[in-house]
């Protein structure tokens, strides 16, 4: 058995949470590599839900969970997620959970300076406000305060006098007030008992984990094309989250990814702004986002929706060299007569079967569509393909055919066992 990575396939909240929580009961170890707390993974186990942003899904199973090195961690947040699922009965403790001493940390400075750029801004990203770009930009900056500095006060209180060298000019163009430097050094100080016990070195860890024949799963937040480099820029997020950066992000080397699984949800959404070829203003739009309950587990914001698009999964397959995908909320798509799956785009005079890469003409697209035949039957709760209806098998296998890979599993339903399994990527 080899290790496996789970990334999405679309613009994140393809319902990776629920996959990954399943697949953690064959996993020894699960890895979070990049991104921050601005996304969200829900687990539903019976009648219990778990809304976790930073924690690695693998706590809930209780297995070993790892927050690498790729990750911003913001530590007064994954204090608050610590405590609030120990609230729900699981006890997160150093045994349980692995922090990377060397991750950058999220501090309020880059919360202050996110939430003003963003209310600044004439064209917005659509941020969380939760400080995770200007983190990453203080950690490619050199700039960064990490976690192992929290163990060396005098240290770290040059760091600080140096962060904010480089902050107080963006503060004060911001019209923010200047930054309390001894406060920080405080909140740090007061802080750093309860977070450095997690601390250690989590590539010696996941090396040493895998040479004694451990299973690895890697788990990916947001989605691929919310990449920064390979995704609609600058409407992006501001980490990879190719399945590429899962050797950067955990220190484990790139022979450890194994099965990449990509998680694609049946239709596409999105949240925030930036382009979207196939987003629907009509009635089939509404009925995706209600039926389906598109709203983001961080923020709570409405998602867009529209028709499945596979030209967008077809380059992610090819930029993740997915191995198989993972095909959720098939049932929401029970009762519509059509659908329409994108097969590819014109603009202008021209068809183009990839997204080309400049903002203005990702904006300018249409998109060209086959229809199918829908199904009236439901596909809520199915275990096995004897359960679907006709349709949806024809829908599913062309789906396969227009992305250029198979499907490994297929979701009906939010609840952790609704899930039909054609191929077991730990087996593989």
């Amino acid at each position: 058995m080899g290790n496996v990575t789970v990334i999405g396939a679309q613009w994140g909240d393809e319902g990776k949470g629920k996959l990954v929580d399943w697949l953690s009961n064959r996993a020894d170890v699960v890895v979070r590599f990049q991104g921050g707390h601005n996304a969200g993974h829900t687990l539903v186990v019976g009648d219990q839900v778990y809304k976790l942003s930073l924690l690695p899904s693998g706590v809930v199973q209780g297995k070993l969970s790892v927050i690498g090195n790729g990750v911003v961690v913001d530590p007064w947040h994954l204090l608050e997620e610590i405590a609030k699922i120990g609230a729900q009965g699981i006890n997160i403790t150093p045994d349980l959970l692995v922090l990377a001493d060397n991750a950058a940390l999220i501090l309020p400075l880059h919360r202050d300076l996110d939430q003003a750029r963003e209310k600044a801004a004439v064209n917005k990203i659509g941020t969380t406000g939760r400080g995770i770009g200007p983190a990453y930009e203080d950690k490619v900056g050199r700039r960064a305060i990490r976690v192992g500095d929290l163990a060396d006060r005098e240290a770290l209180e040059a760091k600080i006098d140096r962060l904010l060298a480089h902050h107080g000019p963006l503060r004060r163009g911001l019209g923010l007030p200047e930054f309390d430097a001894a406060g920080l050094l405080a909140e740090l100080g007061a802080m750093a008992p309860k977070i450095l016990p997690f601390a250690r070195p989590a590539w010696r860890l996941l090396d040493q984990a895998v040479k004694s024949g451990k299973r690895v799963l890697f788990e990916g937040a947001q989605g691929a094309l919310l990449d920064v480099d390979h995704g609609t820029y600058p409407y992006v997020t501001s980490s990879n989250t190719v399945a590429g950066q899962a050797a950067a992000g955990s220190g484990l080397g790139p022979k450890g990814a194994g099965f990449v699984l990509g998680i694609v949800k049946a239709y596409t959404t999105r949240v925030g702004e930036g382009p979207f070829p196939t987003e629907l203003f009509d009635d089939i739009g509404q009925h995706l986002g209600t039926v389906g309950r598109e709203f983001g587990v961080v923020t709570g914001r409405p998602r867009r929706c529209g028709w499945f698009d596979a030209v967008l999964v077809r380059q992610s397959v090819a930029l993740n060299g997915i191995d198989g995908i993972a095909l959720t909320k098939l049932d929401i798509l029970d009762g519509l007569p059509t659908l329409k799956i994108c097969v590819g785009y014109r603009l202008g005079d021209q068809t183009f079967d990839y997204l080309p890469a400049g903002l203005k003409a990702q904006s300018a697209l249409t998109p060209i569509y086959e229809e199918m035949e829908g199904w009236s039957e439901s596909t809520a709760g199915a275990t096995s393909w004897k359960d679907l209806p006709a349709n949806a098998v024809k829908y599913v296998r062309r789906v396969e055919e227009l992305i250029g890979a198979p499907a490994a599993m297929v979701s009906t339903s939010p609840q952790r066992d609704d899930t039909i399994m054609v191929r077991d990527p730990f087996q593989d």
